[in-house]
This record gives C-alpha cells, sequence and structure tokens, in this order.
C-alpha cells in the first residue's frame, strides 16, 4: 500500500468534517434570520443553501500513463492480466468542498400583518423564505453527518495505532 494512500481516509473525512461544519453554520445563520424582515440590501432574508461538491482524484503521471494505455484482451483463460489492469484507473475520490454558498431563489412568504412597520400598502409583510421545520432537519442532518466523518476519523486512528503496534 503506498504510504500517501494509508491515511487517506483520515483527509476524506477531514474533508467532510470541514463541509459539514459550513453547513451547520449556513443553517445556523438560516434560523437565526429566519423572521428578518430588512436587511442592509432591503428586503428580506433570503435563505442560503451549501453546494457541495467532490473533491477530483490527484492525476499524476501513472495515472495518465493507464488510461492511455490500450487495454490487454485475453484470449485464453490462463493469460493473467498484469495487476494494474485489473485495478480501476480513475483514481480515488479526496473527499468533498464548499463549492458555493447560493442563495435560494424561491418566493418570500406574504404574511397578513398591518401593524408592521415593513408592511405594504395592502398591509402583508414579506418574510424570509425560511421554513424553520426544514431548517431543523437540514441540521440534524448536517450533525449526523459531521459525528459520521468523525467516527471515520476516529477508526483510522485506532487502526494505525494497531498497525504500529504489529
Amino acid at each position: 500500500m503506498a504510504i500517501e494512500r494509508m491515511f487517506a481516509s483520515m483527509d476524506i473525512g477531514a474533508t467532510g468534517l470541514s463541509a459539514q461544519r459550513v453547513r451547520m453554520e449556513v443553517i445556523a445563520s438560516n434560523l437565526a434570520n429566519a423572521e428578518t424582515t430588512r436587511t442592509p440590501q432591503g428586503g428580506p432574508y433570503r435563505r442560503r443553501v451549501v453546494v457541495l461538491r467532490s473533491v477530483p482524484p490527484k492525476v499524476g503521471f501513472r495515472t495518465v500513463l493507464r488510461s492511455s494505455l490500450v487495454a490487454l484482451r485475453t484470449t485464453r483463460p490462463k493469460h493473467i492480466l498484469p495487476e494494474w489492469e485489473r485495478r480501476p484507473t480513475s483514481g480515488y475520490g479526496r473527499g468533498v468542498e464548499v463549492a458555493s454558498i447560493a442563495q435560494d431563489p424561491s418566493p418570500f412568504r406574504r404574511v397578513y400583518d398591518p401593524s408592521h412597520p415593513d408592511a405594504d400598502e395592502d398591509g402583508y409583510v414579506l418574510m424570509p423564505n425560511i421554513r424553520v421545520l426544514k431548517e431543523m432537519v437540514d441540521m440534524l442532518a448536517a450533525q449526523r453527518a459531521y459525528e459520521a466523518n468523525a467516527a471515520v476519523i476516529q477508526a483510522e486512528k485506532e487502526m494505525a495505532g494497531r498497525a504500529l503496534e504489529l
């Protein structure tokens, strides 16, 4: 096993921890602004969402070379392909990262409250496009994903410790 792949799961878990931490911070901001009708930009607060993407695998010389070679066709069952031909050549994933923090384009809620200072001439107030229940469910999902990534890192640490004992 190559040394760079030895701790790959720890790196992947760390990227997951970082991404889920950002996700929880954005959800907390959404919940804190669920009733904000006036922002410095004007208008109600607009819900934000975290967009994640997978980190592409490292592409080195060996990967490029393997992908450019023509596959060896075996004509007899006793012919054995070299080991590198049997393994996938697409590389290994390196986790996730935050691609962007986007604004949710869904429409604002209209609430009838003629006494509100931001009410229009018909008595309606534009409220943020945040559904508190959905945000709480998303927060729980982000928390569980964070815990899963922390468990991956802990398991990797334990395996590395056992390997050093051998």
